[in-house]
């Protein structure tokens, strides 16, 4: 009598395959996990940051040995040389861009501590980096070599033509690329503007070109043909659209948010003087509407700007600086500062603001008041402090003051000046000429550099001017040029080093794109 197997044929294959796999499964045991990490994700891979873009991710396919990851992290300017080179290279000759790190599970996070210079691009290499459980001599758990790329924007400037072709007209110059565009046609003169976040539109004042009237300024915008956005396809520059128009008031001054999501006008009833205030609205108005401005309803006011957080306005009032939210009943400030007569600048993150005292005496005393009530006395001048601007990579506060000359004639010499806020030490970076009075400043997002102007006003008072290019005071200007100055650490060796580059462009008001 013969044995029958019980096992079918499928049987008999599918034990097989089970064997075959418990095999497999037991040699990956003892062999280990051979798969090695990797980075997942780097939130900068081939995006184009500017200056408000601090931090960047890494999210990584396994937790990983933190103190490796950060021993083999660089983050290197891009040299053109071969990617070996490009490596070796970045700590000696090439400083790589600085940060601090921080964790959260598989994420890390490098957060910039100043801002990454423009114009420039980057690489971030991470070779030989670990995951959590490694020990040290595994060389099989060694991260996969990661290389990641991203730019940052030009270096970019505008200003208000003063030579015959661009007269009164909106200049873009891109000092990157070494190319200029004039955005505004030459009917308009423009008078004032203001850069968008993004860089992508300004908001600007403009009058008719044959209109000689500083107070019949219509505010617009115009598109710059700049992307924020690495890779985008470029939009068309010189696109102009009307914000507001000057039928019933009259614009004076104005400002925009920081956040590029309300404007603040000055007006004035062209029938009533009596009524004057500042007035909000939204500054993206969608294609074919039109939206009419809110009256901020407070006490009027002299010069003002809107607060860092874009939710309040900071206005001369009366004795004081008032801070109004910018709501249409406004009339309870959220904060008042009675010996203080004038904001100048408020710092990135808004804990600090530099003020403007008016003594008795006449003089004009700069003050840093910080949001925690602490006052601290930086500048005193017998001439005018015309603006300061907070540095974005440094404790630094740089100033465009005056100084009182001749009492009689009232003759003021302009100077420009670096303060330490840490120990509140100034440090003159140039002095300018007497003739010089209408000077403009303009810090660069990356705080690497000022523009600053040189207005050649009108000399022959004998005969009306036929110019329609006018200073903020009324002056008739003749010409003007652009310098622009490198910034170093407050040093007095570095001091001496500092010297101006005169631009080859005509034109005033300068401001740096963000």
């Amino acid at each position: 009598m013969t044995t029958k197997s019980f096992l079918q044929p499928l049987d008999r294959m599918a034990i097989a395959l089970m064997l075959l796999l418990s095999l497999l499964i037991g040699l990956l045991i003892l062999q280990g996990d051979v798969v090695a990490a990797r980075v997942r994700d780097f939130s900068w891979q081939n995006q184009q940051i500017g200056a408000e873009d601090i931090s960047f991710t890494l999210t990584f396919s396994r937790p990983m040995n933190a103190k490796s990851v950060e021993e083999n992290l660089k983050v290197c300017p891009l040299a053109n040389k071969s990617e070996e080179e490009n490596l070796k290279s970045c700590p000696e000759d090439r400083p790589p861009l600085a940060g601090k790190i921080s964790w959260t599970g598989r994420r890390m996070v490098y957060t910039l501590l100043t801002p990454a210079p423009y114009g420039t691009s980057y690489k971030v290499y991470l070779q030989g980096a670990k995951d959590k459980f490694a020990a040290i001599e595994d060389k099989k758990r060694v991260i996969q070599p990661f290389v990641g790329q991203f730019t940052t924007r030009d270096r970019v400037i505008l200003y208000i033509g003063a030579d015959q072709e661009d007269k009164g007209r909106l200049v873009l110059y891109n000092l990157t690329q070494d190319q200029k565009t004039v955005l505004t046609p030459k009917e308009l003169v423009v008078m004032d503007f203001k850069a968008y976040p993004d860089g992508e539109k300004i908001l600007f004042s403009a009058r008719a070109s044959n209109n000689q009237d500083l107070l019949s300024a219509k505010i617009y915008t115009v598109t710059t043909g700049v992307s924020a956005k690495a890779g985008a396809s470029p939009t068309t520059a010189g696109l102009i659209d009307l914000v507001l128009d000057n039928k019933d008031y009259q614009n004076l001054k104005f400002d925009l948010s920081p956040d590029g999501q309300t404007i603040v006008v000055q007006r004035g009833n062209r029938n009533n003087p009596s009524d004057f205030g500042l007035w909000f609205m939204p500054a993206n108005i969608p294609p074919g509407e039109k939206l009419q401005p809110q009256r901020l309803q407070s006490q009027p006011g002299g010069d003002f700007l809107i607060t860092p957080d874009s939710k309040a306005v900071a206005i001369a009032q009366g004795q004081g600086a008032a801070i109004l939210p910018l709501q249409q009943d406004a009339s309870k400030p959220l904060d008042f500062l009675p010996q203080f007569g004038l904001v100048q600048s408020f710092s990135k993150d808004g804990s600090q603001a530099a003020m403007v005292k008016f003594n008795t005496d006449f003089t004009k005393e700069l003050f840093l008041v910080t949001n925690q009530g602490t006052q601290k006395p930086l500048v005193k001048t017998t001439g005018s402090i015309l603006s300061c601007q907070f540095d974005p990579a440094s404790p630094t506060l740089y100033c465009l003051l005056t100084q009182l000359v001749s009492q009689a004639q009232y003759i003021e010499q302009p100077y420009l000046v670096a303060i330490d806020l840490k120990n509140q030490q100034q440090k003159p970076l140039l002095v300018l000429p007497v003739e010089q009075r209408n000077v403009q400043m303009s810090l660069s997002p990356d705080g690497l550099a000022l523009l600053f102007d040189q207005v050649v006003p009108e000399t022959n008072t004998s005969k009306p001017s036929t110019s329609n290019l006018k200073t903020d005071e009324g002056e008739a200007i003749a010409t003007s040029s652009l310098w622009l100055m490198p910034l170093l650490p407050i040093s007095d060796a570095a001091i001496s080093t500092i010297k101006p580059e005169k631009l080859p462009l005509i034109g005033f008001h300068p401001r740096w794109l963000p």
